[in-house]
């Protein structure tokens, strides 16, 4: 099995101060663990390139962009909205995580490796169309979708995301977009309290209320996402790969472990492998407890590597 790794040293250098729990540590624990067990040795290790403006704009407009760019200050941290802010490296990091998307799309795209996990930050998935929240300035599992789709990759796409918080921005890009199908479990009621319970045939919320734990997620996963995907038919399966709802994490209470992110790994690969050739492409997106993030991400990276 080929999966790439994508990275760049870069993205630690976006820091929103001291005390953030989206830390630049957070990358440095992932590769750090994925190195002492010589998981890294496994992997194709490929450095991010900045996104093209193209790209971009087929998830944000351009005022976003200009936004942004204006906000972007020469020293210190300015705050785009309470939990989410720039250093003068910010920008650098955010194209870089979301060039990262779109090169794994091409890499499994052209047949240079079946799976990609990019270990990134900023994080995307909280970004909508025209809003930076939660940790995110650039939507970059929304990017990949519309790269592949726009590019000719494919003709349909999955998005599936684990993380304790709905990915209330990828709903926001496609909650009209039949050609994507979104399956998103989340801690509720939950920040981001918004598209939680939109009802659209193409989302497919599954709310956990919590302390939830391993066998009802298990079992909501099973129920609720299978039947979705495997009527859909996806032919790329994209991942938000949020590890905060694990039991050691700070900021949540579903009170999932390590081989729960095993157990979802290997029900995704096996919907990707059925209709999508096995191609998939995983982003990072939460995990705050850096130990808890390091093995659990581990789980998943080792199984997307070894999943057949």
């Amino acid at each position: 099995m080929t999966t790439a790794f994508i990275s760049h040293p870069a993205c630690q250098a976006h820091n929103m101060g001291a005390n953030h729990p989206e830390s630049p540590s957070r990358l440095q624990a992932i590769e750090s663990h994925f190195a002492d067990t010589g998981l890294l040795d496994e992997l194709i290790s490929i450095t991010a390139q900045p996104v093209e403006n193209s790209a971009l704009l087929r998830a944000h407009p351009q005022s976003y962009l200009t936004q942004l760019q204006e906000l972007s200050p020469d020293k210190g941290l300015v705050y785009a909205d309470p939990d989410t802010a720039l250093n003068r490296h910010s920008l650098k990091a955010a194209k870089l995580a979301a060039g990262a998307a779109t090169q794994a799309v091409d890499l499994v795209a052209n047949g240079q490796c079946q799976r990609v996990f990019c270990a990134v930050r900023p994080p995307g998935h909280h970004a909508e169309r025209n809003q930076v929240m939660g940790f995110c300035l650039f939507n970059n599992i929304a990017i990949a979708a519309l790269h592949a789709l726009n590019t000719g990759v494919c003709e349909r796409l999955a998005i599936v995301d684990f993380d304790v918080h709905q990915g209330n921005g990828t709903v926001d890009i496609f909650k009209d977009d039949p050609r994507v199908l979104f399956c998103s479990s989340f801690q509720f009621p939950f920040y981001p309290f918004r598209y939680q319970q939109l009802d659209r045939p193409n989302i497919i919320n599954t709310p956990l209320t919590e302390n939830t734990g391993s066998q009802l997620f298990r079992k909501s996963i099973e129920q609720q996402w299978l039947p979705a995907l495997q009527n859909f038919k996806p032919q790329l399966v994209l991942i938000s790969a949020g590890f905060d709802a694990h039991r050691d994490d700070p900021l949540a209470q579903l009170q999932l472990v390590d081989d729960d992110y095993r157990w979802i790994t290997e029900l995704i690969v096996s919907v990707a492998n059925t209709y999508a050739g096995g191609k998939i492409v995983s982003m990072l997106e939460g995990g705050y407890n850096l130990s808890a993030l390091a093995r659990s991400s581990f789980q998943h990276v080792m199984t997307l590597n070894s999943g057949h």
